[in-house]
């Protein structure tokens, strides 16, 4: 690609080629949620991308060569959106940006889950992960494991421990004082005589 940014440094003319946080967040979208139709797109932002930035970048992901687009054979209307080679050889990026993301800002357990499982996977689990997106993207042989399932798998595990959670409310405390029973009815008074000791 000929160079026709502000400048021949490799990292400014990735970012200029990528562009803002939007586009990497729809990147990560389609790539680690497979969500290929514009209006998952919208609905399951965790971000809640606005409808004229996602239209906006899609066409500008799709111009760079990072996303390709074709026509839903079920709704013409639609398109599907896929990822290309170019987008797909940015797994070990988006990885690291995750494991960064988790070192050093307090993110969310269900939502940092999969970075971590890839990050302690190493580059074997990203080749294979990458070798899976080409299946689901460009139509390459499906491989014998799914890291895709296992990722989501994880997450979907995450969301079901955090809605537990939510469910079952704080947890109830119990005075283990109170919480002994009194062998013979009457009432212990324990707490009194270790209230009455003095301190110091």
């Amino acid at each position: 690609m000929p160079q026709t940014g502000r400048s021949g440094c490799p990292i400014n003319l990735a970012l200029e080629q990528l562009g803002d946080r939007w586009s990497l967040i729809i990147i990560r979208d389609v790539m680690f949620g497979n969500r290929r139709h514009y209006g998952k797109l919208l609905a399951q932002s965790e971000e809640g991308i606005a409808s004229n930035i996602l239209a906006n970048r899609l066409k500008r992901l799709t111009a760079s060569g990072l996303l390709t687009r074709r026509c839903d054979p079920e709704h013409r209307q639609k398109g599907i959106y896929s990822l290309t080679e170019t987008a797909i050889q940015l797994v070990p990026l988006l990885v690291h940006m995750g494991a960064w993301g988790r070192r050093h800002t307090h993110p969310s357990r269900e939502l940092s889950v999969r970075a971590e499982l890839l990050e302690k996977g190493g580059p074997p689990l990203w080749n294979a992960f990458m070798h899976e997106l080409r299946h689901l993207h460009l139509g390459a042989p499906r491989p014998a494991h799914s890291v895709f399932r296992d990722l989501q798998t994880a997450y979907q595990k995450a969301l079901a421990r955090r809605a537990r959670a939510i469910s079952s409310g704080p947890a109830q405390r119990r005075d283990p004082v109170s919480a002994v029973p009194p062998k013979d009815g009457r009432v212990s008074t324990r707490r009194n005589r270790c209230a009455s000791v003095p301190h110091g």
